[in-house]
């Protein structure tokens, strides 16, 4: 039979009120009782019962984490900081996959059901729209990896996508290229929109650029390989700004396969710094994204946000920065000097 919480008051000699209070967070429980509660509950092997628990203290320690692409191996790394972020603060992830979706009235529904305290969008790709939703379900929320903005209505923890789309036309034209294009993700997306718009607004300066714009249908290897595939039976450009890593690898088998290289024929520069940028055998140039300080800021502000729910919205943006590696040709002393 388990242990119970009668067992464990039985053998402290403590009333169950007792040992309620001592596994319930913020309540009032003497220090002599919590060390006979504690000693009780070891030597029996108790654990508390979460569920139980939730129906005392109104909290069920639930979070719902949603996201909309399986198919990018960086929410691997997105996964596994949220989780154990989570874990390390006494709650739990409720995981939502999205896929195509991008109605939230399911996930509103699903995540009332299960009484969650709290939600985090983790989608670079859905509209502001999508977060609010919650937030007019009366749920604490924040979107992280979303949409900057200086008057949010929800909390927002990201990059500034247009700025990253500067950076990256910078990091081109240092380098000399003059055929440049932008390869980005769902034209749909909110990211891709915001790094194309980064990217072209730089370059709109620099009239002897030639410039060609076009989007894959997903952040995804294949899609980004279709696409690339498709430049290289036209004219392809001297470099390309991929707006996604997951695109510049796809990009990057797509050059091989015809026998040019990288970044001899075709310069590729790509965003997140995932970790499978840095193989050896494929070594992306690419914007690095503070992920983990991103990660840890959401949890921080939906944390807080159950805590305190009247606070304002805020947004909470991270600099990004290139990552020197194999896929771009070395800036030279004579481009620098122009």
């Amino acid at each position: 039979m388990p242990v119970t919480l009668k067992d464990v008051a039985e053998l402290a000699g403590v009333s169950r009120s007792a040992v309620s209070r001592t596994f319930t967070d913020g309540a009032s429980v003497s220090l002599k009782t919590r060390a006979k509660v504690e000693r009780a509950a070891a030597h029996l092997g108790y654990s508390p019962n979460a569920l139980a628990s939730s129906l005392t203290t109104g909290r069920t320690k639930l979070i719902g984490l949603i996201s909309n692409n399986f198919h990018n191996p960086i929410f691997l790394e997105v996964f596994d900081l949220f989780t154990r972020g989570l874990q390390e603060r006494g709650l739990r992830p409720l995981l939502v996959n999205l896929s195509d979706e991008t109605d939230p009235a399911n996930s509103v529904r699903m995540l009332r059901q299960y009484s969650v305290d709290g939600v985090i969008v983790a989608s670079s790709t859905l509209p502001p729209s999508f977060a609010e939703a919650f937030k007019e379900a009366g749920m604490p929320v924040v979107h992280s990896f979303g949409r900057y903005s200086t008057s949010p209505n929800v909390h927002v923890v990201g990059i500034d996508n247009v700025a990253c789309g500067r950076m990256a036309a910078g990091a081109l034209l240092e380098r000399g290229y003059r055929r440049v294009a932008f390869l980005g993700g769902p034209e749909t997306a909110t990211s891709t929109q915001d790094r194309a718009l980064g990217f072209v607004s730089a370059l709109r300066a620099h009239p002897d650029i030639e410039l060609s714009v076009s989007y894959a249908t997903a952040y995804s290897f294949d899609a980004g390989r279709v696409e690339m595939t498709r430049q290289l039976m036209e004219a392809p450009a001297e470099a390309y700004f991929c707006g996604d890593d997951i695109l510049s690898i796809g990009a990057l088998s797509a050059i091989e396969e015809v026998g040019l290289s990288v970044p001899e024929d075709v310069g590729l520069i790509g965003l997140n710094d995932m970790e499978m940028a840095g193989w050896q055998n494929i070594d992306l140039t690419t914007i690095r994204q503070p992920v983990a300080d991103i990660i840890e800021a959401s949890i921080d502000l939906v944390v807080g946000t159950i805590e305190r729910p009247e606070r304002n919205p805020e947004t909470r943006l991270f600099l990004c920065r290139v990552i020197e590696r194999g896929t771009l040709r070395p800036v030279s002393l004579r481009t620098v000097a122009v």
